[in-house]
C-alpha cells in the first residue's frame, strides 16, 4: 500500500480511546460520532471541516484517560486504492462470562438489531514505509454458542501476508451493559492459535479495551509495533490524579488513609489520618478521589462508593460469600438483629453453659424482625442461621475445631504455650537474648523500666539449669512481649468505658520434650496522674488464690496476643502493605511484562478486601473498633507499629525467623536454618513452602534475566520498584534496609518475599481463626476489667475471692461484641469456591514458554510433595506441638484445600 502522509494541529477532547476510520464508512460521519460519544466538547469546526473528505482515512490511535486540553499533532495517513491479494482467513473465538445474576443472560436475549463485539487486529510491526502503526484489521463478532457459564462469539478476518503477526487485540462492546470477557483464541496461522487472556471487564462503547497476546516482553524486547501500544496502557491505567473515581473505571493511584473515620456525622468519629506524616506513617490506599469533608478538609467523605479499579472486584461466585451489599449491610443487621435479641450491648454472659448455647441451641432470632434483614443476614452468614422444623431462625454457631476436640482446650497451659508456634499467631513468639528484662521507654514518663520478673522467679521452674543465664546461652527461654508497644496506651485506652490495658510479657520455658512451658506473666500499668507504676508477676502456682488470677492474666495477654495478632500480623503485614505493591504493579509493569504476570495470581482481590476492611472493620465504630480492647486507637497503633516495626527485607521468612533469635543461618542444615525450637510447626511447614517459591522464583527470573544487565535496564522494572518504596510506602522510602535492584539474587529476593507475604504468610494467620478464636474464651478480643490485685476495694477483692469464675466471665467480652466477632472469623475463614491456591494451575502466559512451563511442573510437584510431608509430621506423635490428644494438626501450610472453613490451604493471594 502507498500513503500520503497530512498533519492535522487539534485541540485535545477528552479521549476514552482510538478511532481507526475505515473503508466501509464516511470519514465525517464516524468522527463526528465519535465525537459525541467521547468528549464533553464539542470538536472545532476547523476539524470538522478538515475531516470531510472523500478518501479513506487512518487516524493515528489516541490513547489514555482524560486529557487535558491541549494541541496535538495528530498525523494522517490517506490509503491509495492499491491492494495486496495475497491474505488467508483466521477466526477469533472471544469467550465471554456468563453472570450468575442473569447479567450478561439479559444482555444476550434482549439483543436487537446488528450489535457485537467489534475487534481490530494489531501488528506487531510498524508500517516499514511510513514506520507508523499498520492499520488494524476490523470484524464483527456474533453470538456463536451459549450455555450456563458462557458465551461465545465468533469474528472472521481477511489478513494480508504482509500483515505480520498479531501482538494485540482491541475490543470494543456494541451491547449497553458491561460484559467480562475471559479470553480470545485466534486461529488460522501456519505456527498455531493465538491465545490472549483477558479476564477483564469492558464497558459499552465508545470505550476500547486493548488486549495483548499471552507472548511475554521485556521492554527492550517489545515488538516495534506494539511499543507505543505498551506505553499507552500504562498512562491509562495511572490515570491523572483528579476528579472521583467510577465503579467502571480501571485506574490505580496512591492515597493515605482518610476515610476511616467520619467526622461530619459525629466529631467522636474524628480519626488520625494515616499516612503522609511523620506522626502516623502509613502504607498508601487506592485513590477514590472522594469529595473531602466539610468539618476537615484532610478527611475523605465515606459514602457507598469504595471504589476499587473494575478488574479488582469480586467474581460473583466470590461476591456470594461476602460483597459489598452483604458485607456493609450485613455487618450491620448482625449488631441490629443481636441487639433486638439482647437489649444491652454490655451484657456478659452468665456461665460457661451460656457460651456453650452458641454451638448447641444457638439465639432464638425474634419473631419481629424484618424479613428483608433476616434475608440480608442469611446472605451474610448463611451457616449460621439455621431454621428449625417449627419454623424458627436460629443464630447458631458451628462448633469450632479446637472445642470439637477438646471441651477444656482453652484451659491448659500447655495449648496456651502450644498455639504460639503452632496457632493463628505464630509471629510474636520470640527468644529471649539478654537479662534482665529491661524497657526502653522512658522512666519519667512511665515508671522504671526494670522488670518485675526476677532471677528467683524464673530459676525455682527451669528444670535442669542453675542460673537464667546458662538458659538463655542455651536458648531456653523465649518471651511474648507486648510491653513497651501497649504501654504508651495504657493511659489512653482506660480512658474508655468497657476496655482495660497493660504492657505485658509472658517468659516460657523450653522443655526436654520440646514443647513450651509457661513460667511467669508480668503486667504493667505505667504512671497515671498522680498514681505511680503499678506492675505484678503471675505464676502457674497450684493453690487456688494464684491459680485464678493466673487465668486472669493469662485473658489480658491472650487478648494482647489476639489484637497484636489481627492488627499487626494480619492486617499490617499482609493486606495493609501489599495494597501499594498492587497499585504499583498495574501502574508502571505492562501486562506483557514478566514480571507482572508473575505477579498477578498473587495480587487477585487484594484491593477489594481492603476496601470492604475500610468499610466495616478497620472503622470508626466498625467490627474492630466495637470489639477488640484497643477501640478506637485500634489502627492508631497499627501505625506506631508500621514506624516502630516493619521493615520490607525482615518479611522473607528466613529472615523473620533469624530476627526473632527463632533461627540462626547453619548451611549445613535443611533451608539453611537451625531452628531455636526443632518442632516449631508454622516455621518448619512454612520453611518448605518457602524453599519451594524461592526455587520457581529463581528458575522464573534467571530464564528472563540471564545477566545483571538487562534488570538494570529494564525501565518497567525499575520504575516498579522505585514506586513502591518511594510512593508505596513512601513514608520509609529513605530507610537504609530497602533492597537494591541490580542483579538477579536482588529481584528473586523482593519477588519471593511479596509472594510469601501475599500466599503463606498471610494464610499463616487468617485461615485457622475461627478453628481457635470461634470459643473466645481461648481468644478474647477484649479484656474489660482490671486484675482483681491492682489497687482492688475491699468489695473487689471479696467478690474475686467468692465468685473467681464470675470475675473471669465479667473479663470477657460482651454477648454482642463475642458474637459479632465470631461471626466474622467465621466468614475470614472460609475458602471460597473460586479460590486460588499456591501453584496449583498455571497461568496462561506460563504454559507458552516450554522452559517456564517446565519449571511451573516441578513447583507444583513438590507443593503435592509437600502437603504428604505435613501428614506424615501430623502422623509422628514424637512431635508434641502438632500431634496429640485433643490437638488440631498443624495443616496451614498444606497448599490446598477445598471451600469452606478447613483450616488449610495457601491461597496465592490475600483474596478474604
Amino acid at each position: 500500500m502507498e500513503y500520503q502522509t497530512m498533519t492535522l494541529l487539534l485541540k485535545k477532547p477528552h479521549v476514552h480511546r482510538s478511532l481507526i476510520i475505515n473503508s466501509a464508512s464516511s470519514p465525517s460521519y464516524i468522527w463526528r460520532k465519535y465525537i459525541s460519544h467521547s468528549c464533553h466538547n464539542n470538536s472545532n469546526s476547523i476539524l470538522k471541516s478538515s475531516l470531510s473528505l472523500s478518501k479513506n482515512i487512518h487516524i493515528g490511535r489516541i490513547t489514555g484517560g482524560c486529557i487535558s486540553p491541549c494541541m496535538r499533532v495528530v498525523t494522517m495517513a490517506t490509503r491509495s486504492n492499491t491492494t495486496n491479494t495475497e491474505s488467508r482467513n483466521v477466526k477469533a473465538l472471544v469467550t465471554v462470562k456468563q453472570s450468575d445474576g442473569g447479567l450478561i443472560k439479559n444482555l444476550v436475549t434482549s439483543v436487537v438489531g446488528n450489535k457485537h463485539l467489534v475487534l481490530e487486529l494489531v501488528s506487531v510491526d510498524l508500517d516499514p514505509k511510513t514506520n507508523s502503526q499498520r492499520e488494524t484489521i476490523k470484524g464483527h463478532a456474533k453470538e456463536r454458542e451459549k450455555n450456563e457459564k458462557e458465551v461465545q462469539y465468533e469474528a472472521t478476518f481477511e489478513i494480508p501476508t504482509n500483515f505480520g503477526k498479531v501482538g494485540a487485540v482491541y475490543v470494543e462492546n456494541e451491547f449497553d451493559k458491561e460484559i467480562f470477557v475471559k479470553s480470545i483464541v485466534i486461529d488460522g496461522f501456519p505456527d498455531g492459535p493465538l491465545h490472549l487472556t483477558c479476564n477483564s471487564w469492558i464497558q459499552p462503547k465508545p470505550i476500547q479495551r486493548l488486549f495483548f497476546t499471552n507472548k511475554m516482553y521485556l521492554p527492550s524486547q517489545t515488538p516495534t509495533g506494539l511499543i507505543k501500544l505498551r506505553e499507552n496502557e500504562l498512562i491509562e491505567l495511572r490515570g491523572d490524579g483528579k476528579g472521583e473515581r467510577k465503579s467502571t473505571d480501571r485506574i490505580y493511584d496512591y492515597d493515605v488513609y482518610n476515610d476511616l473515620g467520619d467526622p461530619d456525622i459525629n466529631i467522636q468519629l474524628k480519626r488520625p489520618v494515616l499516612g503522609g506524616t511523620k506522626q502516623y506513617p502509613y502504607p498508601r490506599r487506592c485513590r477514590t478521589g472522594r469529595k473531602h469533608s466539610n468539618s476537615d478538609p484532610s478527611y475523605e467523605t465515606r459514602d457507598s462508593n469504595f471504589y476499587v479499579p473494575r478488574d479488582e472486584a469480586f467474581a460473583e461466585i466470590k461476591q456470594l460469600q461476602f460483597n459489598t451489599t452483604t458485607a456493609s449491610s450485613g455487618v450491620k443487621a448482625v449488631l441490629e438483629s443481636l441487639d433486638a435479641i439482647l437489649s444491652d450491648i454490655d451484657l456478659g454472659f452468665v456461665s460457661f453453659e451460656d457460651i456453650d448455647t452458641l454451638y448447641k441451641e444457638g439465639f432464638q432470632l425474634p419473631k419481629s424482625l424484618d424479613s428483608n434483614r433476616l434475608t440480608l443476614l442469611q446472605k451474610v452468614i448463611p451457616k449460621l442461621i439455621k431454621v428449625t422444623n417449627d419454623s424458627q431462625n436460629l443464630l447458631r454457631f458451628d462448633t469450632p475445631e479446637a472445642l470439637k476436640r477438646d471441651k477444656f482446650f482453652w484451659l491448659s497451659d500447655e495449648e496456651f504455650a502450644r498455639e504460639t508456634l503452632a496457632g493463628v499467631n505464630p509471629y510474636s513468639i520470640q527468644l529471649v537474648k539478654e537479662w534482665p528484662l529491661r524497657s526502653k521507654l522512658e522512666p519519667q514518663i512511665y515508671g522504671p523500666s526494670e522488670s518485675a520478673i526476677t532471677r528467683e522467679v524464673i530459676e525455682s521452674q527451669i528444670i535442669g539449669y542453675t542460673t537464667v543465664e546458662e538458659a538463655i546461652q542455651e536458648k531456653k527461654l523465649f518471651i511474648l512481649d507486648f510491653h513497651d508497644l501497649f504501654l504508651p496506651y495504657v493511659s489512653k485506652v482506660r480512658e474508655m468505658k468497657g476496655t482495660t490495658l497493660y504492657g505485658s510479657r509472658t517468659l516460657f520455658f523450653l522443655t526436654k520434650q520440646g514443647t513450651l512451658k509457661p513460667l511467669a506473666i508480668e503486667l504493667t500499668r505505667p504512671i497515671i496522674g498522680d498514681k505511680p507504676q503499678w506492675k505484678q508477676v503471675f505464676t502457674p502456682d497450684s493453690d487456688s488464690t494464684n491459680l485464678w488470677l493466673w487465668r486472669l492474666a493469662k485473658a489480658h495477654v491472650l487478648t494482647h496476643d489476639t489484637g497484636y495478632h489481627e492488627l499487626i500480623s494480619h492486617w499490617l503485614s499482609t493486606h495493609c502493605v501489599v495494597e501499594p505493591i498492587v497499585i504499583a504493579t498495574n501502574r508502571q509493569l505492562s501486562t506483557m511484562h514478566p514480571i507482572y504476570k508473575l505477579l498477578h495470581p498473587h495480587l487477585r482481590y487484594t484491593l477489594e478486601i481492603n476496601s470492604l476492611g475500610r468499610q466495616v472493620l478497620i472503622s470508626a465504630y466498625g467490627v474492630i473498633e466495637l470489639s477488640f480492647f484497643t477501640k478506637k486507637y485500634s489502627m492508631e497503633l497499627t501505625s506506631v507499629a508500621y514506624d516502630k516495626l516493619w521493615q520490607f527485607d525482615l518479611q522473607a521468612l528466613p529472615n523473620d525467623l533469624i530476627h526473632r533469635g527463632m533461627a540462626v543461618e547453619d548451611p549445613n542444615a535443611q533451608h539453611g536454618l537451625k531452628l531455636a525450637i526443632e518442632d516449631y510447626p508454622f516455621a518448619n511447614d512454612g520453611l518448605l513452602i518457602w524453599d519451594a517459591i524461592k526455587q520457581w522464583i529463581t528458575e522464573y527470573v534467571n530464564h528472563y534475566y540471564p545477566s545483571p544487565s538487562i534488570i538494570e535496564s529494564d525501565q518497567e522494572l525499575q520504575a516498579w520498584w522505585t514506586e513502591i518504596r518511594t510512593k508505596g510506602h513512601g513514608d520509609k522510602a529513605e530507610e537504609p534496609w530497602w533492597p537494591k535492584l541490580k542483579t538477579q539474587k536482588d529481584l528473586i529476593d523482593i519477588i519471593a518475599t511479596i509472594a510469601w507475604i501475599a500466599s503463606a504468610h498471610h494464610s499463616a494467620t487468617n485461615f485457622a481463626q475461627y478453628a481457635y478464636g470461634g470459643y473466645f474464651p481461648n481468644r478474647p478480643t477484649i479484656v474489660r476489667n482490671k486484675m482483681p490485685t491492682e489497687d482492688p476495694s475491699k468489695e473487689e477483692w471479696e467478690k474475686f475471692i467468692n465468685k473467681p469464675e464470675q470475675i473471669l466471665l465479667e473479663c470477657f467480652p460482651s454477648q454482642i461484641q463475642a458474637t459479632l466477632v465470631m461471626t466474622i472469623l467465621n466468614l475470614l475463614s472460609y475458602h471460597s469456591p473460586d479460590e486460588e491456591y499456591l501453584g496449583e494451575f498455571i497461568e496462561p502466559a506460563w504454559g507458552e514458554d516450554p522452559a517456564i512451563k517446565e519449571s511451573f511442573e516441578r513447583f507444583n510437584r513438590r507443593l503435592k510433595e509437600i502437603e504428604v510431608i505435613i501428614d506424615s509430621r501430623n502422623a509422628n506423635s514424637d512431635l508434641k506441638n502438632r500431634s496429640g490428644a485433643g490437638i488440631i494438626p498443624y495443616e496451614l501450610m498444606k497448599p490446598f484445600s477445598g471451600p469452606g472453613v478447613t483450616g488449610k490451604g495457601v491461597a496465592y493471594s490475600i483474596s478474604i
